[in-house]
């Protein structure tokens, strides 16, 4: 059975301090209440006349190895982290104050937010959630990889993940799901942490990216396994995908019932798969429309 819920946001103010991975600089995220209806939305702080940019897939843009938003000049990078947090906390509504371009990476995990927003704590809002129960299989396909999106037998969202190499790897193949509820996503996903190979890490410090970033920052894969650092649980990989599929999906602007099952998918594919959940939101708002149903507009 699947129960509809009121909108939540944030009881009180809190923030998170890092640096970037990209751009090496510190920047300071501040997480505020927003009202009831008006989604997540992001604030260059930093910027004459503060600029924003609504957390959707309509803002999304291309980036290698991580998922940027852009709105005219309110420009943010690597925000999968963020939203994964706070779509598994169940924040409809926040307005992020960010005073730099780059989200913080932190240890590479959502861990930092997820503190935070635990800390904050959550107001009921006098809203239902807007939501897209997914009612037939969704595909889609990038070269090897794929993603689907299915009914939710249990009303329980899932996310999983399968990481697949076809060549030899220092990172073992593994898979990992989970039901969406915060408690879970607390416990058992919210610290898996961004990984790369040593040769990655090495390719990307001779491009001038990352000059700063450590071995303990993230996972770093030498031929023994992680270099000076330690798994948080066997599959973190795995986990750490299904945290960002978490984080990219929530950019569709409902809240999603189904199962979604991502083999080899990356941001890219996360970004079509959002999209689609997107049109099919707008579509079912416009059913229920002409059926005489009340249902707010998925947010844009």
């Amino acid at each position: 059975m699947i129960i509809s819920r009121n909108q939540h946001t944030l009881a009180s103010d809190c923030e998170v301090v890092g640096t970037g991975y990209w751009s090496s600089r510190q920047t300071r995220v501040v997480m505020r209440p927003a009202e009831k209806n008006s989604g997540v939305r992001l604030v260059r702080s930093d910027l004459p006349g503060r600029p924003s940019c609504v957390a959707h897939v309509r803002h999304r843009t291309d980036a290698k190895m991580r998922t940027n938003l852009a709105d005219g000049e309110a420009r943010f990078q690597m925000v999968e982290h963020l939203m994964a947090a706070l779509y598994a906390m169940e924040i409809d509504n926040c307005i992020v104050e960010v005073d730099g371009e780059e989200l913080p990476g932190l240890d590479g995990s959502s861990f930092a937010y997820v503190q935070a927003i635990s800390g904050a704590g959550l107001v009921i809002q006098a809203a239902e959630r807007p939501r897209l129960v997914i009612e037939q299989l969704i595909t889609l396909h990038d070269g090897a990889a794929w993603l689907t999106a299915s009914p939710a037998t249990s009303g329980v969202s899932q996310y999983g993940y399968q990481l697949v190499f076809d060549h030899a790897c220092a990172i073992p193949n593994q898979s990992y799901a989970f039901a969406c509820t915060p408690h879970r996503f607390v416990r058992d996903v919210s610290e898996a942490r961004t990984f790369v190979t040593e040769d990655q890490a090495e390719m990307l410090r001779s491009q001038g990216v990352a000059q700063h970033v450590s071995y303990r920052d993230l996972l770093v894969f030498g031929d023994a396994g992680p270099i000076d650092n330690q798994l948080r649980y066997p599959n973190e990989c795995a986990r750490h995908k299904a945290l960002d599929l978490v984080g990219d999906l929530a950019l569709a602007g409902v809240e999603l019932v189904g199962k979604f099952v991502s083999h080899r998918g990356g941001h890219r594919l996360n970004g079509k798969m959002a999209e689609a959940l997107y049109q099919l939101a707008l579509q079912s708002q416009s059913r229920n429309s002409r059926d005489g149903s009340v249902s707010r507009r998925p947010a844009a």
